[in-house]
């Protein structure tokens, strides 16, 4: 299971320590929040004591207003359970007997400055891009007309080239040889280049280039979803080619079944100029017009008039 620091998820949300000094040795694991007004009111059932626990104005307000010996206890019960961390944002005060509690069971309260609602978009943001299942592999993505196109195939296809003569084309690299892909929902993928060869790029013969350092800031982009597979393979004569795009392939990556397009390579065939035309077919697909379908209904349209 995925989990990221407490003192890391701290500093990126600007967030202030108020008890829980040892809390680099705590890990959040989910992005799921909860907010106890429930426990609070005294109700302990299927409590989520695993998530980032988030109180706010309403929460805060309700504890101050209850008596002194149901508020300890409420509060008592509360902190027994295992917690990530308690933030209490709008910078509202706390009080006394809830950090005295906190500390007797070694728990963490934080304060943040945002507004609940705000600190709430905020942490659940982080932690979906920090927690989300990501795996690397081998590939290249490069975002075509704002699709995200993931380059398949056997080593020295051509793939980098392709993305090279794209990106000369005015489109953009995201990663080159190594793709690390993260689930960010249920059915959407996200790809960025391994922070070690972030904007390089391998061309066979040349070595190694640095695509930002040669073509600019907008020949690059850091991350993109993955909308549709690429994979280049060697023309075979002996294999039938789709030739008018009825059938829609796919591909599972983590789960999430992409549409995938195999496209045949061979001397005089431009890639790039294929590719740039596969990515503004897929738009148009999207907006609910088919070529391959359209082809379809006058043919069908001209028999019914024969017949």
């Amino acid at each position: 299971m995925a989990s990221i620091l407490l003192s890391e998820f701290i500093e990126a949300l600007d967030l202030e320590i108020v008890c829980g000094g040892h809390h680099d040795a705590f890990e959040i694991n989910t992005s799921d929040i909860n907010r106890p007004g429930l426990q609070i009111a005294g109700f302990f059932e299927y409590f989520a004591f695993d998530r980032l626990q988030v109180l706010g104005k309403v929460e805060m307000t309700f504890l101050e207003d209850l008596d002194p010996d149901v508020r300890y206890k409420r509060l008592e019960k509360f902190f027994e359970y295992d917690t990530p961390c308690t933030v209490v944002c709008r910078n509202l005060d706390i009080p006394k007997e809830m950090i005295e509690i906190a500390q007797k069971y070694n728990r963490i309260i934080l304060h943040s400055k945002d507004t609940t609602t705000n600190f709430v978009h905020r942490a659940i943001g982080f932690l979906d891009r920090k927690l989300a299942p990501v795996t690397t592999q081998h590939g290249v993505l490069v975002d075509v007309y704002g699709v995200g196109m993931y380059l398949l195939g056997e080593s020295g296809i051509g793939k980098s080239e392709t993305a090279l003569e794209l990106v000369k084309r005015g489109h953009r690299l995201v990663a080159d040889d190594a793709v690390e892909i993260k689930k960010v929902t249920q059915n959407r993928l996200v790809g960025q280049a391994p922070e070690l060869i972030k904007h390089l790029m391998e061309i066979r013969g040349v070595g190694i280039i640095d695509v930002k350092a040669m073509y600019g800031a907008g020949a690059v982009i850091d991350s993109k979803s993955i909308d549709l597979v690429i994979s280049l393979e060697l023309w075979d004569n002996n294999k039938e080619y789709d030739r008018l795009g009825l059938v829609q392939e796919y591909i599972t990556i983590m789960d999430v079944k992409i549409p995938k397009l195999t496209i045949p390579v061979r001397p005089g065939r431009n890639i790039a100029i294929v590719l740039e035309v596969a990515a503004r077919n897929f738009r148009l697909k999207n907006m609910g017009y088919h070529a391959a379908k359209e082809l379809n209904k006058r043919l069908q349209k001209t028999i019914d008039s024969i017949k």
